[in-house]
């Protein structure tokens, strides 16, 4: 995993792993949703965000969560082919700063 830190390090016991959720309508407890190809960490002043890479029956696809000093959890996903939108959108808003 990799850690890009903006502020704050790592906290102990900060549960910075995320586990796929398991798939809908399967028991058994071992089956994944998806398998995590990649995943990066970002320790930013007042929250952690997490960019996972990750792949299913489906294909590929982004999961970033941001978690809050006060442990409040926000999640979106969105397909691997949307990323060059997403890139160009955040340099579209850095030029802005």
């Amino acid at each position: 995993m990799s850690e890009l830190a903006g502020g704050d390090a790592p906290k102990e016991g900060d549960d910075s792993a995320s586990t796929p959720a398991p798939a809908a309508g399967k028991s058994g407890g071992d089956r994944k949703f998806a398998d995590e190809l990649h995943s990066v960490t970002i320790h930013g002043r007042q929250r952690t965000f997490y960019i996972d890479l990750k792949e299913s029956d489906n294909g590929k696809f982004f999961k970033v969560s941001e978690k809050s000093r006060g442990g409040q959890k926000t999640t979106i996903m969105f397909d691997s082919e949307d990323l060059e939108q997403f890139i160009s959108a955040f340099d579209e808003m850095k030029s802005y700063i």
